[in-house]
């Protein structure tokens, strides 16, 4: 359509100079005495145009001619900054290639490269990017190189060449190098300086927070550990049961990290409620308050939520349950008696069932009804822990009443497992 416009416009052009042209009677007299020239309008109008087309051409020859050194130099710049890009690319191949000698090398021609450019004035426009880049992959390959001082160099001019407010994002790359280096040689510290630099932003990103994980593992620093592992899986950079398997872990290791009943329960508050729910760490949490002689009654409420559903764990988790209710059965109430009863009467094959409220009832003194609920546990039970404290149990049953060749029996029975 545009091209069919300037069609017409053409035509039109050319209609009005034939009609102004073809009956132009008109002249142009020049008096130069003693002569005189008579010229027709239409060649004076041809004569001051191609006049015009000269001077105009002549004025851009001149130009031209005037702008060759200018030309010249811009060219020199150009097979510079080429030159500088072809050396940073060779230094990223070099250092993908394992070659870090090399790529050593190709790093720091370009940046000589650059600075003679920035010398003559003729800098390329991300001039701190592309020196940050070129200082980074030096420091890198002499990382790879063992040569510390080397890379502490580079690194220091990278992060003064990536100040500058269009290379932030370089300078954000530089610290989560830095930091990623700092891991490499084994200093927790470190690291977690040079990711605290991050913006806040920045400092949220999946890949700062693998190596705040890391930092933080290696610095022992649980509670730092824990919470970044809630992060990374709330931002979904692992599966969901690796991410369950991490924070379940590192849940374990701040409880482990408890010395005293009082550490313990400020442990476990700090625990978001996903994670109390955890059968793993209600059973550890529970057993280990027990064993640091804290609150029994406290320990049990911790173990409900998972009492509760106890049908449906598995085999050594329901064992562990079982083993973490027997440590408190000395001070257990009439309400968990009931709970335990009601339980195994709900399941009478499940011989850990059996086993439990056996025991429960030979610390309420019910001789006969322990004796019985263990007797039958006892042909059952899978674990060899508590097939031997079934068979103990029954022994002291049987002296208890002075049956002793029972008891001789149940002790060979308990030593033999």
């Amino acid at each position: 359509m545009r091209a069919a416009l300037w069609l017409l416009v053409l035509f039109a052009i050319a209609v009005a100079i034939a009609l102004f042209a073809g009956n132009n009677q008109g002249t142009v007299t020049v008096f130069w005495p003693p002569y005189r020239v008579d010229l027709s309008l239409n060649l004076v109008l041809l004569l001051l145009l191609a006049a015009f087309l000269f001077l105009h051409a002549a004025l851009r020859a001149l130009a031209a001619l005037f702008d060759l050194p200018r030309q010249a130099l811009r060219w020199r710049n150009q097979q510079k900054e080429r030159s500088m890009h072809a050396l940073l690319l060779d230094a990223l191949s070099h250092l993908l290639a394992g070659r870090f000698i090399r790529a050593r090398k190709s790093a720091e021609a370009a940046l000589v490269q650059e600075t003679s450019l920035a010398a003559a004035g003729a800098g390329p426009g991300n001039g701190p990017q592309l020196r940050t880049l070129a200082h980074l992959l030096a420091a890198e390959s002499a990382q790879s190189l063992q040569d510390r001082s080397g890379r502490e160099e580079h690194l220091k001019r990278a992060l003064e060449q990536s100040g500058a407010r269009d290379a932030q994002e370089t300078h954000e790359g530089a610290l989560m190098r830095a930091a990623r280096w700092s891991l490499d040689d084994r200093d927790p510290q470190a690291a977690m300086g040079w990711l605290d630099e991050l913006p806040s932003g920045a400092g949220r990103r999946t890949i700062a927070l693998r190596m705040k994980l890391k930092a933080a593992r290696l610095a022992r620093r649980t509670g730092d550990a824990l919470e970044t592992a809630r992060l990374l899986a709330k931002h979904r950079a692992f599966s969901p049961d690796a991410a369950a398997s991490l924070v379940r872990g590192l849940a374990i290791d701040l409880l482990n990290a408890a010395h005293e009943p009082a550490q313990l329960q400020r442990a476990w508050a700090e625990l978001e409620p996903a994670e109390r729910s955890m059968p793993e760490l209600a059973i550890h949490a529970a057993r280990r308050l027990v064993l640091l002689g804290g609150d029994t009654h406290l320990a049990r409420d911790w173990l409900l939520p998972v009492w509760e559903k106890q049908h449906e764990l598995g085999d050594s988790l329901k064992v562990k349950l079982v083993e973490a209710l027997e440590l408190g059965l000395d001070s257990i109430d009439g309400a968990w008696l009931a709970r335990i009863e009601a339980a195994q009467r709900a399941n009478p094959r499940d011989a850990t069932l059996q086993y439990l409220a056996g025991m429960a009832c030979m610390r309420r003194q019910l001789w006969g009804k322990a004796h019985q609920l263990l007797r039958q546990a006892l042909l059952a039970l899978q674990d060899a822990r508590l097939h031997r404290n079934a068979a103990r149990a029954l022994a002291e049953l049987a002296e208890e009443r002075g049956d002793e060749d029972a008891a001789a029996v149940a002790w060979k029975q308990a030593a033999q497992d």
